[in-house]
């Protein structure tokens, strides 16, 4: 007679092997990685215990960082090259048109440099519109947000687009000018003609170049302070012609005529007739080109003011 027990123990025993995994769990492979593996594992080379360590290198950017993006900016946009193209057009066509159609005994009081006068009469144009785009241009795209974002610190942003600008400006526009002086005294030499000092083709080239460059960074300064482009356009379109206009009238007064002449004086025309020396009475021009960059410098300062204190 077989007892419970002896039933319970002679039960056969299942064959040994790998355990089952429920229907409802997929398996797990042997070589599987947990997908959280903990922090400082060798799966996760980079990572501390309560800290990240980026692979990417990282070091302090400095202000040689915004010249080289302005830089990339302002030569990669169609703007910059419509504008100074169209000036220098202006300003080497125009001259070497005069300097054609004259002859020597134009030249017998002033100097042969006299032709890239009148190309810079209008080239001038080019360069204000330029300087205003250069910020208000980014401030209408909206773009003005992402390049604050890369770099928090505006004062930089402004010091390196006024730098870029102004330098390229000056270049460019000393340039064409001496091209200009080059062609016009190799057209008219001789007895009759006057021969240019060096105070002349200085003032005919670097003086005209740094008055045209530092209205162009003038604009610039109101571009970041109006931050719309026509507006800061027809601001510095008054700002060029009316010193030209307006004394006109103000000569009618006797009380305003005093006022009239100063401000015909250092009018962008005259300012730029006194430096290529049409008159002797008009001076030598430096002095304009000083009143114009203490004027620019003051608008500078107000823009720096400006963006550190208004919201994007």
């Amino acid at each position: 007679m077989t007892t419970p027990y002896q039933r319970q123990s002679q039960a056969p025993v299942p064959p040994q092997g790998p355990p089952q995994t429920p229907p409802h769990m997929p398996p797990q492979m042997p070589h599987q990685a947990s997908p959280h593996p903990p922090a400082g594992s060798p799966s996760q080379p980079y990572a501390t215990v309560g800290a990240y360590t980026s692979p990417i290198p990282v070091r302090r950017t400095h202000l040689g960082n915004a010249i080289a993006s302005e830089w990339t900016k302002i030569k990669s946009v169609r703007s910059t090259i419509w504008t100074l193209s169209v000036m220098i057009a202006l300003v080497v066509g125009i001259g070497l048109l005069v300097a054609a159609t004259t002859n020597d005994t134009d030249y017998t009081i002033t100097p042969p440099t006299l032709p890239g006068f009148f190309g810079t009469l209008l080239g001038q144009l080019c360069i204000v519109t330029l300087g205003v785009l250069v910020v208000s241009s980014e401030y209408g795209t909206g773009m003005i947000r992402t390049t604050f974002t890369a770099s928090p610190q505006r004062s930089r942003v402004l010091t390196a687009k006024a730098l870029v600008f102004f330098s390229l400006s000056l270049v460019t526009t000393t340039a064409a000018l001496a091209l200009v002086a080059w062609a016009g005294t190799g057209m008219h030499s001789g007895p009759d003609v006057v021969e240019p000092t060096s105070e002349q083709i200085m003032g005919a080239t670097v003086g005209a170049g740094l008055y045209v460059s530092l209205l162009g960074l003038l604009s610039l300064a109101v571009g970041s302070m109006l931050r719309h482009s026509a507006g800061a356009i027809t601001a510095m379109l008054g700002v060029v012609l009316l010193p030209a206009i307006l004394p006109a009238f103000l000569m009618m007064s006797s009380s305003l005529d005093k006022f009239g002449e100063k401000m015909q004086e250092f009018s962008s025309p005259n300012s730029l007739a006194a430096l290529f020396q049409i008159d002797d009475s008009l001076g030598s021009g430096w002095k304009q080109v000083g009143v114009l960059a203490a004027i620019t410098a003051a608008a500078l300062v107000a823009a720096f003011a400006l963006l550190e204190k208004r919201d994007v």
